[in-house]
């Protein structure tokens, strides 16, 4: 069993395990949806991922640059012990007012252990406890598991078709185009930045690779990553999901404050005390 914390109390979560943030998003956009009864739409992320790219200057096809992006995760996940993090969830309307927010510290520790801790919360109790709740005990679920190999980038569950390159704020990046190799609900479609130094994923916009709900006519969702300490970690995510009846909803996570500890680390405090006694 796993257990988060919220508030000081012990959530106990099963031992099946899920990480998909996509339903777990999707969920809170069917409950955000039904909270606030609003219509609205705020962003068609279509253009963004049929805008065109530059022709790349590499000769590498899909398959070895999905090759090098799982042995390059590989190595960045065998160094990564912890790390701590400030995780702000907010649903938002289309003015852009917030109808739900909730903060928090969430820490998580090798192998695979997360834990949340809430701080702080605002707006629609609804929303937060049938959204919130859920999408934070997904993610904890997600941290390791069977179908956390289900459902990660790699060889085994995508192909990529090399698009080109292009910027990412400073990085300069390999596009493709992922193609899930199963109409799973934990898969997705979409386009994939990937650092063409560091072979790590930058930015990602797509869609899931199955419809999720009757009650769902479209989900499409933006993760973006940031290097920190040499380990490339989720910066901020949006999810727009288009529900019957209640139009477009927004679920923005904030991801701030990092605090990684990474094997060489340890290893060097480790010979820092040996030295001083």
């Amino acid at each position: 069993m796993t257990a988060a914390k919220q508030s000081g109390r012990d959530i106990v979560l099963p031992k099946n395990r899920s990480r998909s943030f996509l339903m777990a998003f999707a969920f809170a956009g069917i409950m955000a949806a039904a909270a606030t009864n609003a219509q609205s739409d705020r962003r068609d992320l279509s253009a963004d991922i049929k805008a065109p790219v530059e022709p790349p200057a590499t000769e590498i096809n899909g398959s070895q640059l999905l090759a090098e992006l799982a042995l390059h995760d590989q190595i960045r996940n065998s160094a990564l012990i912890a790390y701590t993090e400030l995780r702000t969830y907010q649903v938002t309307d289309a003015e852009g007012k917030v109808r739900a927010q909730e903060s928090g510290q969430m820490e998580y520790r090798a192998p695979g252990k997360m834990t949340f801790v809430k701080s702080s919360e605002a707006g629609s109790g609804m929303v937060r406890r049938l959204a919130f709740n859920p999408l934070i005990a997904s993610e904890i679920e997600a941290a390791s598991g069977k179908q956390l190999e289900e459902s990660a980038i790699t060889p085994a569950n995508y192909t990529f078709e090399i698009l080109g390159e292009e910027s990412v704020g400073p990085n300069r990046c390999f596009v493709a185009w992922a193609s899930p190799k199963r109409p799973d609900k934990f898969l997705f479609e979409g386009k994939v930045w990937i650092d063409a130094e560091e072979f790590a994923i930058v930015r990602v916009a797509g869609h899931p690779a199955r419809k999720l709900s009757f009650w769902i006519d479209q989900v499409n969702f933006v993760r973006e990553f940031e290097r920190i300490d040499g380990f490339w970690l989720p910066r901020k995510d949006e999810t727009f999901v288009q529900v019957k009846l209640y139009g477009q909803k927004v679920l923005t996570i904030e991801h701030q404050y990092y605090d990684v500890s990474r094997e060489g680390k340890a290893k060097e405090s480790v010979q820092n005390a040996a030295d001083q006694e």
